[in-house]
C-alpha cells in the first residue's frame, strides 16, 4: 500500500466558505427557477457546487444532449495526440445515413476533425457524430462503450447511453445533474468553446455545395457570456439545454430538461443564469494544468516530475461574505517509480476550512517519465557516493 506524505501551505483570501450543501438547501426553499421543466440544475464549474437544484437525479432522455459527452472523447483524444484537428476523417455509409440533425455528409465524403466538429457543436450533425466515434473507436458500438466507461469513470450512477447521438433508443438517459458534470469536464478542455461558442459558420465553403451552420443555442447570440454548450430535442426529451456562460471571473453551467417549447427552455435558461451570476463569487486559486508540487520518481530518466493541478481550481461564496482563510493541502504519492506517464493521477489538492473539505482535485504528471538506463542509474549511484565522502 502506498504511503503518502502531506505538506501544509496557508493562504490568505478574500474568501468566506459555506459549505456546497448549504448552498443547495437554501436555493431550494427560496427560489423556483425552472417552473416550466421536468428537471433542471445550476453548478458553478470550478468548484463543482450545486446553487440549484429540482429533480436533477430524475432519469430522463437527454436527446441531443448526449453529444456533450460525444465532444468530450472528441477533445480528449485531440488531447492525448491520438487525433489532431486537421486530420481527415472519412465517412462511412452507416454515418452519412443518420437522421435528425445533419450536415448531409456523403458516404466516402472527408472532412477534417475540425469541420467535423464545427458540425457537431454548432448545428447539432447527428452524421458528424457517428463519423467521429467510429474514427476514435473503430465502430459506433466501441465508442457507446467508451461513453458508458467514461460515465462510470466520472462517478455518474444515472447516466447510459445507447448512441452517441441523442436519437430516441430505448434505455439511454440521463440526469440533468450527470449531463452538468460531463459538462463540467468538458470544459477543462479550453479549445471547446470556440466551438460551442460560434454563433453561425460555414463548411464545404470552396465547394458549390457550401453549408451554412447556425447555432441551436440561440443563447449565445443573446445572452453575454454564453459561450455553450449544447441543445437537445425529441419529441419524448421535450427541449432541453446544457447551458454555460462566463461573467466576472466565475463560470455557470445549468441544465434544463423537459421545457415545453424552445422560448422556454431558453427563459429559464436565462433566470437560472442571472440567479448565479447576481449571488455568488468565484474566487480564483490555481488555472488547470498549473505547476504546483513535485514528487520524487525512482529508478526513472528523471529523478522528480512536476505535478500539475487537472482543473480550474476556486473557491465559491456568496457575494459580499466576509474575509476569511483557506488552507491548501498537497497529498502526494511516494513511492512512485519508472515509468510514468504523462497525466498519471499521483497526488491530490485539498481545499479546507475550518477542517471541512471544500474540494478535492487530482494532481497529475506533467510528462513521461521513462525508465533510466542501467549507465544512468550506475553514475547516479556513483554521483551520491562521492557526494558522500
Amino acid at each position: 500500500m502506498k504511503r503518502y506524505f502531506i505538506s501544509f501551505l496557508l493562504l490568505s483570501m478574500i474568501v468566506s466558505v459555506s459549505t456546497p450543501f448549504a448552498f443547495a438547501e437554501e436555493k431550494g426553499t427560496s427560489v423556483n427557477l425552472a417552473e416550466n421543466a421536468k428537471s433542471a440544475v445550476v453548478i458553478e464549474r470550478d468548484t463543482g457546487t450545486v446553487l440549484y437544484d429540482k429533480n436533477s437525479h430524475e432519469k430522463l432522455p437527454p436527446a441531443s444532449m448526449t453529444k456533450i459527452m460525444t465532444m468530450l472523447l472528441i477533445m480528449e483524444a485531440i488531447d492525448q495526440g491520438s487525433i489532431s484537428l486537421d486530420e481527415k476523417v472519412r465517412t462511412s455509409e452507416h454515418a452519412a445515413s443518420m437522421g435528425g440533425s445533419q450536415i448531409f455528409l456523403e458516404p466516402g465524403e472527408e472532412m477534417t476533425v475540425d469541420e467535423m466538429l464545427r458540425g457537431i457543436a454548432i448545428a447539432s450533425g447527428n452524421d458528424a457524430s457517428v463519423a467521429m466515434a467510429e474514427r476514435i473507436a473503430g465502430s459506433e458500438e466501441g465508442f457507446v462503450e467508451k461513453m458508458n466507461q467514461k460515465v462510470k469513470e466520472l462517478g455518474l450512477e444515472n447516466t447510459l447511453f445507447q448512441n452517441p447521438t441523442g436519437l430516441p433508443a430505448e434505455n439511454h438517459y440521463s440526469t440533468s445533474y450527470d449531463m452538468a458534470i460531463m459538462a463540467k469536464e468538458l470544459l477543462k478542455y479550453e479549445l471547446i468553446t470556440k466551438y460551442t461558442g460560434k454563433y453561425e459558420d460555414y463548411l464545404r465553403e470552396d465547394s458549390d455545395d457550401k453549408f451554412w451552420l447556425v447555432n441551436t443555442n440561440r443563447l449565445v447570440k443573446f445572452y453575454p457570456g454564453v459561450d455553450g454548450l449544447k441543445t437537445g430535442y425529441t419529441s419524448e426529451a421535450k427541449y432541453c439545454l446544457t447551458a454555460t456562460a462566463e461573467k466576472d471571473g466565475m463560470r455557470l453551467i445549468t441544465v434544463i430538461m423537459g421545457a415545453p417549447t424552445p422560448k422556454e427552455r431558453n427563459a429559464q435558461t436565462t433566470k437560472m443564469l442571472d440567479y448565479g451570476f447576481s449571488q455568488f463569487k468565484t474566487h480564483p486559486m490555481f488555472e488547470r494544468n498549473e505547476v504546483v508540487s513535485k514528487v520524487k520518481v525512482g529508478k526513472g530518466s528523471e529523478n522528480t516530475v512536476d505535478l500539475v493541478t487537472s482543473e480550474p481550481i476556486s473557491v465559491l461564496t456568496k457575494k459580499g461574505e466576509a474575509i476569511d482563510d483557506v488552507k491548501k493541502e498537497f497529498i502526494v504519492k511516494e513511492d512512485v517509480s519508472a515509468p510514468v506517464k504523462k497525466g498519471d493521477e499521483l497526488g491530490t489538492l485539498i481545499i479546507k476550512k475550518n477542517d471541512k473539505v471544500l474540494s478535492e482535485s487530482p494532481l497529475l504528471a506533467s510528462e513521461d517519465i521513462e525508465e533510466a538506463s542501467w549507465w544512468k542509474l550506475f553514475k547516479r549511484t556513483i554521483g551520491t557516493f562521492t557526494k558522500s565522502s
